[in-house]
Order: structure tokens, then sequence, then C-alpha cells
């Protein structure tokens, strides 16, 4: 039997510390690896030893497999735990670590690169009699060829890569003439995040659900599935919200999705945790989708409706114990649900944020799965989550109500991030009866425009500046004026609007903001107490000189600056909207280009984001070429 005492997590952020979390309480010593960029991050200060293993580019340090093997042979680790992304469905690492003498927890590299192929799977499991898809999933990858069973298969369809997931590679074409730059994005993309080019083609179901079957094995022959969740509320084809068990499940549907999962687990001998995927139609009828050959996202649901620790049973088969339970001992109880946290901006197409998390402050009273530690960089490197908010209710209501004020209280401030959206998610009258499918988030949150500051929001911004102006000329005191004084105008910068705000102050110390009297009660450095309307409340927020955080709402104080015109959309100047790498660079000076054209294509947190022409012109000039690291706001290119 396979035994081991150390484990190296080649992994970062939440997952490694979530794996830390059950490793060290089972008695294990744990050794993180990092890169550059996460040399002072929380998964590295959990871990018993940490290695370097190289620059902040995932190429040079998680995706480093020497470096890897290196760091485990110098802290003498026998184990290997691979998290999720990255290497976790790399079968050469999986070789790679057994050659060199060490315990992978996860499958066989059989099944990993067997079912790391959306084409190899896809052929597998139809040949075990899995319900698939229409689609294509040969070895030709021209484009004649694609074209040709585009037009056979019919159209919508979806474009995916053959070797990854995660909403990468995937592109839904509607009609015929999207179909080669779609394929030529879909490719670069693949390559990109998942080292091969291959794609399959699918028929695009409209509006179905996603749901997941959990299966686990061990190395004794025995096989079983803990249950479904839904993972349908997805933005670019990538969960947000996922939730256990589908709100539309039956027994009878439930055995026959779980039994369908564990005939693909069988066609390829699975041992350790893994996930099986099917689209579920609004008749009943499901399809394979994929299978994921290691730990889930979205794995803390099933833990919290089965009273299970899968970590807890990942490490028990890697080290060849049999499972603990049979089929018939699974036992379902209540409803869970998690959200997933990212630092992007809905507003924005949903575009990946970068900056400083200023400020951090999980919810309580329910589980939060995260990586995040106070004044860390969140940079363009890796994937943009920065944890999971995940609540256990006894029914799909409680559950709900739980998480949405998890959602609210949670704090995060410096970082744009999905957390207003999570709560106008789960407070939607179609979510909320459960009705929903993979069309929800394109439907209801389509056109998703920055949330205007409300006159509130303003009061407070004001009254805030004017304690720390006020404090600077009275410095040992509270900082607020104990006598009337005339009123003090302020231009407050928000989402790219200047609002005017006068503050007068009465004899009490109260202060009229725009007709809202707030009276100040105590401030520090972190938290501001009030009176606001005859309602008593502790807000938090940063101040840094000009600069002031709220919760969801970003203010600058430009009361003393001249004012400036704003850049015109339509300038012809192309800033780059968040951090990242040029990946292609397809206009050169001198060319005439139209409004809406494709000019560049920056890479950043794993994924592609076009960048066109906001006016018809002539390239002036472009001040960057392919491989280039660019900074939020970087001028890139210019049309005259």
């Amino acid at each position: 039997m396979p035994t081991f005492s150390k484990i190296l997590i080649a992994n970062r952020g939440e997952i490694a510390c979530r794996i830390q979390r059950t490793a060290q309480a089972l008695g294990y010593r744990t050794v993180a690896v990092y890169s550059d960029a996460d040399a002072d991050a929380l998964h590295v200060q959990m871990a018993d030893e940490a290695v370097h293993i190289g620059p902040a580019a995932v190429q040079l340090s998680y995706l480093n497999i020497p470096a890897i093997l290196d760091a485990a042979h110098k802290t003498g680790a026998d184990a290997v735990h691979p998290g999720y992304g990255f290497l976790s469905e790399n079968p050469d690492f999986a070789r790679a670590c057994q050659h060199a003498g060490l315990t992978f927890i996860g499958p066989s590299a059989e099944a990993i690169e067997l079912m790391g192929s959306k084409r190899l799977s896809k052929l597998a499991m139809l040949e075990a009699g899995v319900p698939c898809i229409a689609g294509y999933q040969g070895a030709d990858q021209d484009d004649a060829t694609l074209q040709r069973h585009a037009e056979r298969i019919g159209y919508p369809l979806m474009i995916k890569a053959s070797a990854g997931g995660g909403g990468r590679g995937m592109r839904l074409v509607h009609q015929q003439d999207q179909l080669l730059a779609q394929l030529r994005t879909a490719r670069s993309e693949a390559l990109n995040a998942f080292g091969s080019a291959e794609l399959i083609l699918e028929q695009a179901l409209i509006e179905p659900r996603h749901v997941e079957i959990q299966v686990f094995g061990d190395r004794h022959g025995q096989l079983i599935y803990l249950g479904e969740r839904d993972c349908s509320v997805q933005r670019r084809h990538q969960k947000i919200i996922e939730e256990a068990p589908c709100p539309v499940m039956t027994l009878d549907l439930r055995q026959a999705m779980g039994e369908a999962a564990l005939k693909a687990g069988r066609a390829v001998n699975y041992v350790g945790a893994g996930t099986v995927e099917f689209l579920l139609d609004r008749d009943g009828r499901f399809y394979f989708l994929e299978m994921n050959t290691r730990l889930q996202v979205e794995h803390p649901v099933t833990e919290l409706i089965t009273g299970l620790d899968l970590v807890a049973w990942q490490l028990q088969v890697a080290a060849g114990q049999p499972l603990p339970l049979t089929q018939a001992d699974v036992t379902l109880t209540g409803h869970a649900m998690e959200v997933r946290l990212y630092a992007e901006d809905p507003a924005q197409g949903f575009l990946p944020q970068t900056g400083d998390v200023l400020r951090w402050q999980p919810a309580a009273a329910v589980r939060v799965d995260h990586g995040v530690l106070e004044g860390q960089r969140i940079g363009p490197f890796y994937d943009a989550m920065l944890g999971k908010i995940i609540a256990h209710g006894a029914t799909r209501e409680e559950a709900r109500r739980k998480l949405l004020r998890a959602v609210q209280d949670t704090l995060l401030l410096g970082v744009t991030s999905n957390q207003r959206l999570l709560a106008e998610v789960l407070e939607h009258p179609d979510f909320v009866r459960g009705d929903f499918s993979t069309g929800f988030i394109p439907r209801y949150f389509n056109a998703i425009a920055p949330y205007p500051a409300t006159d509130e929001q303003l009061a407070v911004a004001a009254a805030l500046f004017y304690q720390h102006i006020a404090a600077r000329h009275r410095p040992g005191l509270s900082g607020w004026c104990n006598n009337a004084s005339a009123a003090r105008s302020y231009r407050l910068l928000v989402n790219d609007k200047v609002q005017g705000i006068s503050v007068s102050v009465s004899a009490d110390n109260a202060l009229c903001i725009n007709g809202i009297d707030i009276r100040p009660l105590g401030l520090d450095d972190r938290h501001f107490t009030l009176v606001i309307d005859g309602i008593r409340r502790r807000l938090a927020y940063h101040l840094d000189g000009s600069r002031l955080w709220l919760p969801g709402l970003t203010v600058v104080d430009v009361t003393q600056q001249v004012a400036q015109r704003q850049d015109d959309a339509g300038s012809g100047t192309l800033k780059a909207p968040m951090d990242g790498a040029i990946v292609d660079v397809c206009v050169g000076v001198g060319d005439r280009v139209r409004k809406g054209q494709l000019l560049l294509v920056l890479e950043a947190m794993k994924m592609e984001h076009p960048l066109k022409a906001g006016v018809e012109g002539v390239v002036k000039g472009i001040q960057v070429m392919t491989g280039d690291q660019v900074r939020n706001r970087q001028i890139l290119l210019e049309i005259e």
C-alpha cells in the first residue's frame, strides 16, 4: 500500500489553502510552491514549508513540472496534490510524479489523458453507452473539415477546446459567416491555456441546465456517486453559482444520471474524485458534456449536503484505503449553495480586474474558501476567482437566504468584483423559484451598466472627506468642527461623472449634505460610525488621499483639481482595459480601419479579450508588440 506523510500542493490560492486545512488536520505535513507574484500569499503562509518555483508567468512556475518535482525532492515530500487547474489534468505530470517515486493524489495518467480530451472522451462515452449530443470529434482539424461538419450539425453550434474547460477555447456560433473567426480565436485560446489547439464541434442546446454528478472510486474496484450539482448560472461559459441538489431533480432522474456517470467512470477504471458533467433539457433528457478528472471548484456544496470531506477521501484513496461508504450509505441532507467571487467588472463584459486588496473581511456564519490577504496584489497572471462563499440550509430557500446575507456582508475594497451582481442574481425571482438555465445570465444580466452612486453613498463620502480635512486642522480632537460654519462644496468623481456636493455643519456638529442629515459618532481608519436620517450605522471604508473606497463604490475628490475634459471614447486612442499581455497585433501603422474592427488581442487571467476600433480612420501609431505586458489604461494604439 502506498503511504506518505508530507504532501506538496502543486497549486495556489484558495484551493491550495483548502487542501492544506484537511491535510494538516489529518496529521500530514504540507509544502507550498509559489511564484514571484505569490511570495507572501496565504497558501504560502499556511504551509509547513514553501519553495519558490519561478517567475509570475504560469509557464515558468505553476506549469513548470521540473521545478515542482525539484521542490518535492528538496523538502522530502512523498505525495503531490494537484488541486484543480494548472497541472491537475496533465497526464505527463501524473506520470512524472510516479516516475519520481511520488504518490499522485488523483486518478491514473491513462484516465486523465482519455477524459482530458473532449474528442477522445466523447468517442469512449459513445462506446460505453453514455448519452451524447450530436457533434464532430474527429482527428482532422483543418478549417475545411470543420466547416463541412458544422454544416452537417447545423447552427447554432459550440466550438470547444478538446483539451480544456472553464470556458476557455469555447465559442457559440450562431451562423456560418462567424465560424472561421471563432475557430481562430478558440484555437489560439486553447493553445495558450492548455497547450493544444485541438477542437470539437457540438450541436448547441439552447438554454439547458448544466448538471454534474460527483463520482468517487478507490483502488479496490468500488465506484459510487454522491448526488448532483446544478451549475447552470454561468457567464462566458464559466460557472458563478452552484447548488446541490439540482432544483428540478427527481429520484428517477438522479438514479439515471448517476448510473450514466458510473458507466463513464468504469470505462476508464476511475480512481479518486471525478465529475461527470451533463446537459439536461426541459424534457428530462440528458447528454454527456465532459468528465473532469480532479476535484471541482464547486465540491463544497456536495460536502455540505453529504457531510463528507472529499479532500480527506482523496488522501485515503491515494493511500490505498477503500472508500468509507457504499452507494447505499450515501444520504443527502438539506440544500447547499455556493457563489464564486471574481475580480471582474460585470459592467465591462466581465473583464478581469487587477488591483490591491485594501480591505478583506469574509462573512461570518457560512463557509468561505479563499486565499486572500489584505494588502496583496491581484495581478493579471492567474484566474480571476478570489474565493467561494458557501451556505447550507434545511431547505433551498434557507440556503439561499443565508448565502445572500453572506454575500452582502463580505467586505472587499480596492478591487472591482462581481459581488453586487451575485447578490442581484440570488434575489432574482426566477432564481428564487429555481427556474433558470445556462441562458439565465445572458437573458437577465446581458447589458449591465455601472452601478450609480446613491444620494446616501455620496453624502457618506462627502462626510468622510470633510472629517479628514477637519482632523488635519484640529489634531488630537475628533475632527469635527465645534461651531457652525459656512457650507463647503465638493466635486466628487464617481464612474467618470463629477457630482457636486454641499456640506453644512450645525452648531451641534450635525451635518447636512445635499438634504441628508448625518451625525458622526466615531471614526477610525477602518470604520465610520454615524446616524444617518435617524438610523445608526457602522460602515467600512478605506481612504488614501483623495481616493475613497466604500463597499461597491470608489469616489475621488477632485474639488481642488482643474476641470479636465474626459477622454472621448471616440478619440481614436485605444487603452488597455486591464493588466495583461498582447497576444496579437492585427493591424499596422498606416492601415485604414473601420469602427468595430479588431485591432489587438489582449490575454489576461487565462482569457483572450478582443480590442476593437472605436472610430474609423488611419492607424497613426502602435505602442506595443506581440508579447508585451501592459498595464491598465496604458495607451496601446492611436487612430487618426
